[in-house]
């Protein structure tokens, strides 16, 4: 049997890093609640990345929770510039664009 500590380790990673559902909990719950967070991760990457948000328009929550899911968040600024390079390399962006390199530059 587990103790407390690692059932909500276990937790944890379920709801941040995609990790299986611990047993006892209640899935459609853990499920909502990770899927918040990352809407809420999603939306502070945002933050960081308007001009990218604005350019993938209705698009930018789906590629980012597909980029995201499974990542455990590191920060905001270091998900952006992954998130960022992610876009690059699957042709959504063609380079990083100026405004975006001086904006991470600044914060």
């Amino acid at each position: 049997m587990s103790t407390l500590g690692e059932r909500q380790e276990a937790l944890v990673r379920a709801l941040v890093a995609g990790s299986e559902i611990p047993e006892g909990f209640d899935t459609d719950a853990v499920s909502a609640a990770a899927a918040a967070l990352l809407r809420k991760r999603a939306a502070e990457v945002a933050h960081h990345l308007p001009g990218v948000r604005h350019h993938l328009g209705d698009r930018y929550l789906q590629l980012f929770t597909e980029w995201a899911h499974g990542r455990p968040k590191t920060s905001s600024r270091t998900d952006a510039t992954a998130f960022t390079a992610h876009l690059e390399s699957i042709g959504e962006l063609v380079r990083p664009p100026r405004w975006h390199q001086r904006r991470l530059r600044r914060q």
